[in-house]
């Protein structure tokens, strides 16, 4: 979806002339990605589980832990986790996180604990994100248009990886932050116990430059102890792969701290912010491409608010 469909769709639907090409200038993002109707956060969780176990060599029954980490689910119960693997045919323990933007880097996190715990000995941890799904498509007005502006950025995707024990390299540190003091900033408010009813609530509801202000003044620590605690400085990254919302705030985090711009994967002007399937969807583009020893950092931001770092090295 172009954006210059999408803007012709939310002037058609609330009278709100806007500039030409307005969503493209203020975001910088050209189109997206959006999911078919008889498609769901499950089916491009499958998708991408199949190529991630393909490349591996691996059946669903060489998997005993399946985590599916996701800002968007199927439905508020069973877990989503269990469609997943109901779809692969496979009997491994399965269960959800979420935590926003930030989810695929907590369901990773989380099945590298239990591998280290002796609970779980190989891992598929995969995203499904469908936030097409909470869009306002179609505003009645000015206000609605604003309130749901932020989430014109949202493309779908899906995005999948194997964990298991390597005996070099691999995830050598993570990091985390969290404000939890700005959680009302944006969300979807529907579906929980303060409002399980109205399609209101359904809806992506968010103020984008709080929320981009709230980054710029907490972002910057937790790459800063990263550094520290690891000893590593920005060129010792092959990739730094960065949650991307728009361009310019892609742009902003580049000036505040000094990552350099040829050691970032850039996804967002064309398949715009796909909420947590994001990192994982730069991986697969530069996988292939890494030799061992190449380290990769990945750097989360999610509402709630957190941010998060992992530091990972090619076996």
């Amino acid at each position: 979806m172009t954006s210059e469909a999408l803007q012709q769709r939310l002037v058609a639907a609330s009278g709100v002339p806007l500039p030409a090409r307005a969503i493209e200038r203020v975001t910088g993002i050209t189109a997206r990605r959006a999911a078919a109707d008889d498609e769901y956060a499950s089916t491009l969780a499958v998708r991408a589980a199949w190529t991630a176990l393909d490349r591996a060599g691996l059946a669903p029954y060489d998997v005993d832990l399946l985590v599916f980490a996701s800002a968007t689910r199927d439905v508020v119960e069973p877990a989503t986790a269990h469609i997943v693997q109901a779809e692969l045919g496979s009997r491994a323990h399965a269960l959800d996180v979420t935590n926003a933007c930030n989810s695929f880097v907590n369901g990773i996190d989380t099945a590298r604990a239990m591998i280290l715990a002796g609970r779980a000995r190989r891992a598929l941890v995969v995203t499904g994100e469908t936030p097409s799904r909470a869009v306002r498509h179609e505003p009645t007005g000015p206000g609605q248009l604003r309130d749901g502006f932020a989430g014109y950025t949202f493309g779908d995707a899906g995005a999948a990886v194997v964990l298991e024990v390597v005996e070099r390299g691999g995830i050598l540190d993570v990091g985390t932050e969290t404000h939890s003091e700005h959680w009302p900033v944006g969300g979807i408010f529907g579906g929980g116990s303060r409002h399980p009813r109205g399609d209101e609530y359904t809806y992506f509801h968010g103020d984008g430059s709080e929320l981009r202000e709230v980054f710029e003044k907490v972002g910057t620590s937790v790459l800063d102890r990263m550094r520290q605690r690891t000893g590593l400085a920005w060129e010792d990254f092959r990739h730094i792969l960065v949650h991307q919302v728009t361009v310019p705030y892609l742009e902003r985090f580049v000036e505040l701290t000094g990552v350099p711009r040829d050691r970032l994967v850039v996804t967002v002007p064309e398949l715009g912010n796909m909420a947590s399937a994001t990192l994982g969807v730069q991986l697969d583009r530069v996988h292939e491409r890494l030799c061992p020893g190449d380290r990769v950092l990945f750097v989360g931001l999610g509402g709630g608010v957190s941010i998060m770092t992992m530091v990972w090295e090619k076996a």
